[in-house]
């Protein structure tokens, strides 16, 4: 039977991405967990790649903080910024068939075990209203009025769930969790500033899987995002943003099809880049 791998943060690098995909098995599937691009040297490459192997129905790709970054930039909402590297992807004669499929992609995925998703998952959210949620921000996203939505997804307000919210301020606390958050209240307060390891938390905040009610803690979830934690594997939560951009790994786990101990999944990586300003 063909396995399911889950990757980290790509972030660009084009090259890694290509010596892992030689690595994997040719009937496997991945799912890459955001951060197509950005940071890295080969952002248009990278996102070419990942676009045939999701068209080959090889893979497919949940949206991270930067690549809702370049969607914003392609509408002219947002300027890049000192370290982005998506020049290539906006001068790049498929840029407009590119943003198309980025925009096209989900926010998170589930199989009904098992969750993929970029940052995090808030507290008061079970794995169904996770999918539904995530499906909010998919559905305007893919729709007409998507620039509207760019327009109104940057700021970190509100930044604590409630089943009330509306609008614009609904669908960013949505994409803040999904895509930007590290540390939360046990209460879900979200905190978006803090970026170093586990032992790093704000005072009265943890990291949000370690929530000790949060009502996906029977759901195995695969997350990226977080680059300071290395490879993650506590119970029911996998980490895999092994800093590739910075001089890390490129992180690929297997996605079990059964109740196989985390301890017994494969994992297979690559160098990374060696970014020329990481520490």
């Amino acid at each position: 039977m063909s396995k399911i791998y889950a990757v980290g943060d790509v972030q660009g690098c084009g090259p890694s991405l290509k010596n892992l995909v030689k690595k994997i098995p040719k009937k496997s599937k991945l799912i890459f967990l955001g951060d197509l691009v950005n940071r890295g040297p080969d952002s248009l490459g990278a996102l070419r790649q990942l676009k045939s192997l999701q068209e080959a129905g090889r893979a497919e790709c949940v949206l991270g903080n930067h690549d809702l970054h370049l969607l914003a930039i392609d509408a002219g909402i947002r300027k890049t910024k000192g370290l982005d590297t998506v020049d290539s992807i906006l001068k790049a004669p498929d840029r407009a068939e590119l943003m198309d499929w980025v925009r096209n992609r989900p926010l998170a995925l589930s199989n009904g075990k098992v969750l993929t998703v970029h940052a995090g998952v808030l507290p008061q959210w079970d794995l169904q209203q996770t999918i539904e949620c995530a499906h909010e921000v998919e559905k305007v996203l893919r729709g007409k009025s998507y620039k509207r939505f760019l327009e109104n997804m940057y700021g970190n307000t509100p930044n604590q769930w409630s089943n009330s919210l509306k609008g614009y301020e609904r669908l960013r606390a949505i994409t803040n969790s999904l895509t930007r958050m590290r540390f939360c209240t046990p209460n879900g307060k979200m905190e978006f500033e803090s970026k170093e390891g586990l032992n790093a938390a704000p005072k009265g905040y943890v990291p949000w899987f370690k929530v000790p009610k949060r009502k996906t803690r029977d759901t195995l979830v695969y997350f990226g995002h977080w680059s300071t934690l290395g490879l993650l594997r506590e119970q029911n939560v996998i980490g895999l943003d092994t800093g590739c951009v910075w001089g890390g790994k490129l992180t690929a786990m297997e996605i079990p099809d059964s109740n196989k101990d985390s301890k017994d999944l494969e994992i297979i990586q690559v160098d990374g880049y060696d970014h020329p300003l990481r520490m």
